[in-house]
């Protein structure tokens, strides 16, 4: 398994519960297919740089994790599916 980082932005209407309810459904998309997070980091609401989908500030949120290659595609299929993730990014860690 190979050490990625997550970094998703959440809609800014989004409240505390819908916000814990989209970090749940990508945890358990990644366990689904043999992953695991090792930390998830919550930068809270901020500013974006740009307006992305009319929104002016998002919800930042940061996973490290674990996961086979193959399992990318998934993960990625699942986050444009999530109406409330505005946008990510998915790095690999070294």
């Amino acid at each position: 398994m190979r050490n990625y980082e997550l970094t998703f932005i959440v809609h800014p209407d989004t409240d505390e519960e819908g916000l814990n309810a989209v970090v749940e459904g990508i945890s358990r998309t990644i366990a689904a297919n043999g992953g695991q997070v090792i930390k998830i980091d919550s930068w809270g609401k901020r500013r974006l740089a740009y307006p992305i989908r009319k929104c002016l500030e998002g919800h930042y949120m940061i996973m490290q994790l674990q996961l086979e290659p193959e399992a990318i595609s998934e993960l990625e299929r699942n986050l444009k599916l999530a109406e409330e993730v505005i946008r990510y990014l998915i790095v690999r860690a070294d």
